[in-house]
């Protein structure tokens, strides 16, 4: 079973000398990330796989053709020799390999390993006997060649790769070399004995992967990550004399935060405890003198930083990410090695030193295993900015804060992580620099500004924004802090800086607007920094959903049936109608707006919003798009979707009196209504929903949460509402488009009734649409699509029409609110994003 007591803490006696570590104690086995990823990455390899020979069958067969052709002119007996020998080495270098790690006390990772291989053979067997058998043809068939011997999934090294993947050969060159020849000439041999396509072997390739680390991230690997003691030991190769060591970092730690230790050194043998200050000036071990205080962190000589695999991996994907968003100066590696992130951070290190800033002396570095290396530096007793309390942080520390930045810049450093836990500061009030991992070495100027402007921003949280600024334009000068402007963006700060900023939205304008005073011919148009932004990616899912289910529908119409039994005159009614929903929608937003809108562009925005409601509920799209615009146009956030709010309420209010009103007249002049109204059935089952409903109320924490909802989503409402009736001419505004918008869809689908011969009462035609509007809204679909379709249809047909005019006048009534808007409605989003009002 796997240990999860991480909290307990004992003391463990090192492997040498008897060193004690306190280090809580850690599980046995492991979820790595790095497996999950693998294992994804295996699986789309394989789907991959399966569409190129489902798309590509010439190709992979006149591939396997090739291979044939030029195998054939091989030596016999080389390709007997590579038989001979792949098939004893296939299975012997693995079972060497597993009889070596059992050596080792690895036995856990061995037996993980063969039960992947035995799930693989397990798989393999049943595709190759089982699956093939029992539905052939399409891609299973397409995996094999042609030939009747051949099988899809090669048996005998699928299983043989799902053990090396999960046994794990990390660092182990020789064996992975020996390892992978002989799975290479075993495909080979498949290929020659005509026993397996390239398709079937790449299939192989991926599946068994794909078990092997599928089986390792279900079961957990074991812990590979090095105790305290194998540290200790580690730094005594490197010729120090630990004495005690502890675990400082907790295990509520990020999972991209290496775990630290504290190490106290003993002095050397026969040494006065005066001579500790010679030791560090170039004595025998080369060992730091002992920070004084009693007690805590204070105590410690060194610090060392553990980093592992898992640390390299964590992240990976937001990291991969920002690297394929943003330009490729703007981020570093997405992923780097071991080796290289161990002589990534030694360098910056000790190029951070000899530019002359404050930072923690690196001691010496060493792998621990092939899993983990070790950095081990001078401790500096004292506390993280993060830690420091505010009535703390003076001018004085700021400025020196700012004149180690200096130095870092004037060796051409980039920091790269500058938030408050990169910077220490000492018992003396002087600030250190810490945190390298990220560092790069001969930066680049676009880095080096981003530095000041990540540096600037996270001052700036702690401290308001004129000190920041003005303690660092006491140090770099105003022209340097000119040169950060147009890089205080979000996008350009770290993820834990953008999530604090969510708290201060206003801070990097009020930052701009303190550099701009001290130097007012700063430019100020942000740089561009993305190679594509997100709603760039989300305009072109939505446009290839939209024409995803766009083209089936205009498909599966007769154009031409309809073009001949339509009265078109009608039809161009029915268009204008149509047209003149966007202006009274336009109407209706200004109306409750008390800031000034032009007519042109909201009348625009209606139409990109009905391009986005194919991609959104039609509640919602609408509500996004309205919202995004009026804080383009300069209404704060909560006053933006306060006014929408307060559209949709009015627009709501109306609509149920509306449908009241004229139902009742309805009622009274035919017999629709009755038809139209509900059945017991579903009285009945509004009647328990409403019942369960009020029960669910009465337990205080759905209540609480309810009315939490509620008030965050018609907080401001009724103030906005008070607003707009100060103003008649914007309250007549509102209610005119409000109404405006229900009498421009009834007249449109009134005249699609008309153009195919049908004719209702009005009165009737008003009930139905706001009936199926209803609908419409509730419906999670986008657009209300198929719910609004429906309605419509049953509607009209128990109100007296055929079914052919019925659905006819609702195909043309969606064509035209619908269909039809879609492309003008997706230029003009693109066209409002250009001109930064969406």
């Amino acid at each position: 079973m796997t240990q999860t007591h991480d909290e307990a803490v004992r003391p463990r006696q090192g492997a040498s000398g008897g060193v004690p570590v306190d280090e809580p104690a850690q599980p046995d086995r492991i979820r790595r990330s790095s497996d999950g990823i693998r294992f994804a990455a295996s699986v789309v390899g394989l789907a991959v796989v399966m569409l190129l020979v489902s798309f590509a069958q010439g190709t992979t067969h006149g591939l396997h053709s090739d291979i044939q052709e030029g195998t054939a002119h091989a030596p016999r007996l080389l390709l007997s020799l590579a038989t001979l020998v792949s098939s004893f080495g296939v299975l012997a270098v693995p079972i060497a390999f597993g009889i070596e790690r059992l050596f080792h006390r690895d036995g856990t990772r061995v037996a993980i390993a063969l039960l992947a291989a035995v799930i693989a053979l397990g798989i393999t067997i049943g595709l190759d006997d089982l699956v093939v058998r029992a539905a052939p043809g399409g891609v299973l068939d397409s995996l094999i060649w042609g030939g009747t011997g051949t099988a899809p999934i090669h048996t005998d090294i699928a299983p043989v790769i799902a053990f090396v993947s999960a046994v794990g050969m990390a660092g182990r060159a020789r064996w992975q070399a020996a390892t992978w020849t002989m799975i290479g000439l075993a495909a080979l041999t498949g290929l020659t004995a005509a026993y397996a396509s390239v398709s079937a072997l790449a299939a192989t390739y991926f599946l068994g992967r794909a078990i092997g680390h599928g089986t390792l991230y279900a079961v957990g690997t074991p812990n590979p990550r090095p105790s305290g003691a194998t540290v200790v030991a580690a730094l005594e190769r490197l010729g120090l004399r630990p004495a005690r060591a502890a675990r400082l970092d907790s295990p509520s730690d990020g999972a991209e935060e290496a775990r630290r230790y504290g190490v106290v050194l003993a002095p050397r043998p026969g040494a006065l405890p005066s001579d500790s200050g010679d030791a560090a000036a170039g004595g025998p071990h080369g060992a730091p003198p002992r920070a004084a205080g009693a007690g805590g962190r204070g105590e410690w000589d060194l610090e060392v930083r553990v980093l592992d695999r898992d640390q390299q991996t964590a992240g990976l994907l937001y990291r991969v990410w920002r690297l394929l968003r943003l330009r490729s100066t703007t981020t570093g590696r997405a992923l780097r090695s071991l080796r290289r992130s161990l002589e990534q951070e030694s360098l910056m290190a000790y190029a951070l030193a000899a530019a002359g800033a404050r930072t923690p002396r690196l001691v010496g570095t060493s792998e621990v295993g092939t899993e983990a290396a070790l950095l081990a530096y001078e401790h500096v007793p004292g506390r993280r900015l993060t830690d420091v309390p505010d009535e703390e942080i003076t001018d004085a520390l700021l400025t020196d804060v700012w004149r180690q930045f200096r130095a870092m810049q004037g060796g051409r450093l980039a920091h790269r992580r500058l938030q408050e836990e990169a910077i220490a500061v000492g018992p003396d009030g002087r600030a250190y620099l810490t945190d390298l991992r990220s560092g790069e070495t001969a930066a680049g100027d676009l880095a080096l500004r981003l530095d000041l402007a990540q540096l600037l921003t996270t001052l700036a949280l702690r401290v308001g924004p004129e000190r920041a600024v003005r303690t660092a334009a006491s140090v770099l000068g105003e022209e340097a802090l000119a040169a950060a402007v147009p890089l205080l963006q979000r996008v350009a700060l770290s993820r834990a800086t953008r999530t604090a900023l969510r708290r201060d939205r206003d801070l990097l304008t009020r930052i701009r607007e303190q550099i701009v005073r001290l130097k007012p011919e700063t430019e100020v148009a942000p740089a561009r920094l993305e190679r594509f932004r997100p709603r760039t990616v989300f305009s072109i899912v939505a446009l290839s959903i939209a024409a995803y289910i766009v083209i089936p529908q205009v498909a599966s119409l007769d154009v031409a049936a309809m073009a001949s039994a339509a009265s078109w005159h009608w039809g161009l009614a029915a268009l204008g109608g149509a047209v003149l929903t966007y202006v009274a929608a336009a109407f209706m937003l200004m109306g409750f707006v008390p800031e000034r809108l032009p007519l042109g562009r909201t009348i625009l925005v209606q139409l990109a919003a009905s391009f986005v409601k194919l991609v959104a509920p039609a509640a919602v799209g609408g509500v996004a798009v309205n919202t995004r615009y009026l804080q383009r146009s300069g209404v704060r956030p909560g006053l933006a979707v306060a006014s929408v709010g307060a559209s949709q309420l009015v627009g709501l209010v109306i609509h149920v009196l509306l449908l009241i009103l004229f139902g009742f007249l309805t009622g009274s002049t035919t017999k629709a209504t009755q038809d139209l109204a509900p059945s017991r059935t579903i009285v009945i089952v509004v009647l328990s929903l409403g019942l369960v409903a009020g029960l669910a109320l009465t337990v205080p924490r759905v209540r609480r949460v309810v009315a939490s909802r509620l008030r965050a989503m018609f907080s401001g409402v009724l103030p906005r509402l008070v607003d707009v009736l100060q103003t008649p001419r914007k309250l007549l505004t509102g209610m005119g488009g409000t109404l405006l918008l229900t009498v421009a869809f009834v007249l449109c689908l009134d005249a699609s009734i008309r153009a195919f011969g049908g004719s209702l009462p009005l009165t009737t035609v008003v009930v139905v649409f706001l009936t199926a509007n209803a609908l419409g809204s509730a419906a999670p679909t986008p657009g209300g699509l198929g719910a609004v379709e429906g309605a419509l249809t049953l509607a009209l047909t128990i109100s007296g029409l055929t079914a052919e005019t019925a659905t006819s006048a609702v195909l043309l009534y969606r064509l035209l609110t619908l269909w039809l808007p879609v492309l003008p409605g997706w230029a003009a989003f693109a066209y409002l994003q250009r001109r930064e009002a969406l």
